[in-house]
């Protein structure tokens, strides 16, 4: 089985001095997705483009200290698709798929809506972009998608859901998308395994929101749906800090 890890780091350089290199050698996953990096590769130390066993591969935004990803893997990829071939998109670094003999495992970052909503339209141009995309690896062979999508899909997926209905995150237009996603064949892999409330992989840094568990749900691995039965486990690393967000974990057979 492998054992793939998906991870906002909020900053790479920044969760670089809280232990970055030990935290990853000790998951010992096969491949790591990080997003948010918000640096190019050149900005980082050798202990980080370098770890042990792993191959890093970056796709940072051309904004300097913005979004951007990167994907660490233990076994040498076929190929690597940067961005989704969208000019509206691409420069912001928000996606890195690796192929592999049997499955596409694809990075993304999406687009926060912001405050006010103000990049609404973008962000819902972007989702359906990508899963145009995704749609297109998922004819050829399995796709495991993984990321900070920016949305708490249903009311279980964050703390105060009446209080954050018209905020970013959790309005409407963007829980219909999610729900769009999943239409579409998509599998929120967390769910297949647990359905409890209080399941959060973001709190905020005000408020003590992480100690007192105030948090959202906004961090998933997902799958096509002929490939649900390569799903062995998935669960939330919530006890991992270093950033405003946790780990998610995936066991893929």
């Amino acid at each position: 089985m492998r054992r793939f890890v998906s991870w906002n780091v909020n900053g790479l350089r920044a969760v670089e001095k809280k232990g970055f290199v030990e935290i990853i050698a000790g998951l010992n996953a096969d491949l790591v997705a990080l997003q948010e990096i918000k640096a190019l590769p050149e900005q980082l130390p050798e202990s980080v483009k370098n770890i042990p066993g792993y191959t890093a591969y970056w796709f940072s935004a051309q904004k300097k200290g913005y979004a951007g990803v990167a994907t660490y893997s233990k076994e040498q990829p076929l190929s690597v698709i940067y961005g989704i071939d969208h000019k509206d998109h691409d420069y912001e670094g928000r996606v890195l798929t690796l192929e592999f003999g049997d499955f596409f495992f694809v990075n993304a970052y999406f687009p926060n809506s912001q405050h006010g909503l103000l990049r609404m339209n973008y962000k819902l141009q972007f989702n359906r972009d990508l899963l145009a995309f995704a749609n297109t690896l998922a004819a050829k062979k399995s796709v495991v998608i993984c990321g900070d999508f920016n949305v708490a899909h249903k009311e279980i997926d964050l703390t105060n859901p009446k209080q954050n209905e018209k905020n970013p995150g959790y309005a409407p237009e963007e829980r219909a998308w999610m729900d769009q996603f999943l239409g579409a064949g998509f599998v929120d892999t967390f769910r297949m395994f647990n359905q409890e409330p209080g399941q959060y992989t973001w709190w905020s840094y005000r408020f003590n929101a992480r100690a007192r568990n105030i948090g959202w749900r906004i961090d998933y691995f997902c799958v096509d749906q002929k490939s649900k039965n390569r799903v062995a486990e998935a669960a939330i690393l919530n006890d991992i800090m270093g950033s405003d967000h946790c780990p998610i974990l995936l066991g893929f057979r």
